[in-house]
């Protein structure tokens, strides 16, 4: 996928503005640590776009195709599921999706890689993390990424109650709208691998129909090194996967050259969440 690529002075006015937009946020404190994949425990399996469970990433039978608040409407015909972790459009793409906080100074040098590549990422931030560092938001958005809600203050959603659980989201969601008038498409629950049904439905509720799950985790987080990422991505990678990988760590911005190549060998395309979950054109 090409990056739009626009002018430096474009890029610092943007950063400028996001900034500006963001004096009337309040930032909190840190939230939890890095997210634990919990296949073995997620209350139900997620589903390809096409409504299909995942053979092969599976723990557990998913107990419905969606999950909608009480009262609302069903989705319409063609919608995604209330959770997607692999595309089944049968296209050679994946989507690198990155979990969002850290220092800036290691985002720019990752967001560099992927642009250096010309490659669109999905980018889910914590909102605590764009309340520390609101210009972030715009840098992301300005690299031609999209950008996404992956909850306040990064605690463990599964473990919570309904309303808690829409605050974290909203919460996120409102950073996201005031620092560039739009909470973005996707929601990614943290510190699990899939949402349970009070996610999803307190994330339709915050606006998010279908939450981003992943069929594909890097392990990064764990701080294997730079070379175990390339293989914990590469070794098992097929078309339609939603990838795993975190701002943060040293060792994923030094494994994404190598993960890049290998993906290009693979006859693989890396695009964003949204174009990889994208009907085919008609």
């Amino acid at each position: 996928m090409g990056v739009d690529r626009r002018s430096p002075i474009n890029r610092r006015s943007l950063i400028k503005g996001v900034a500006a937009a963001a004096a009337g946020v309040v930032a909190s404190g840190c939230g939890a640590g890095d997210d634990t994949a919990r296949g073995g425990k997620a209350p139900g399996d997620s589903l390809s776009a096409s409504g299909a469970p995942e053979p092969g990433r599976s723990a557990a039978p998913h107990p419905g195709a969606v999950s909608v608040p009480p009262g609302s409407a069903p989705p319409a015909a063609g919608a995604l599921p209330a959770e997607v972790a692999r595309a089944g459009t049968g296209r050679p793409e994946v989507a690198l999706t990155f979990h969002g906080q850290g220092d800036p100074a290691g985002v720019e040098r990752l967001l560099a890689v992927v642009e250096r590549a010309r490659v669109g990422v999905t980018v889910l931030a914590v909102g605590t993390w764009l309340g520390e560092y609101p210009a972030m938001a715009g840098r992301v958005l300005a690299g031609g990424h999209e950008l996404g809600n992956h909850s306040e203050n990064h605690l463990d959603m599964l473990s919570m109650d309904a309303e808690t659980a829409y605050r974290e989201i909203a919460a996120c969601a409102a950073r996201l709208t005031a620092l560039t008038g739009s909470h973005g498409r996707w929601f990614r629950p943290s510190q699990t691998q899939y949402a349970n049904a009070v996610v999803k439905a307190q994330a339709a509720r915050a606006g998010y129909p279908t939450c981003l799950a992943y069929s594909l985790d890097s392990r990064d987080h764990t701080e294997p090194g730079s070379a175990a990422v390339v293989r914990n991505v590469l070794d098992k990678v097929a078309p339609g996967d939603v990838v795993s990988l975190h701002f943060g760590h040293d060792g994923t911005t030094a494994a994404l050259p190598a993960i890049l190549d290998g993906l290009r060998v693979r006859d693989l395309r890396p695009v964003t969440a949204s174009a990889l979950f994208a009907p085919a054109a008609a």
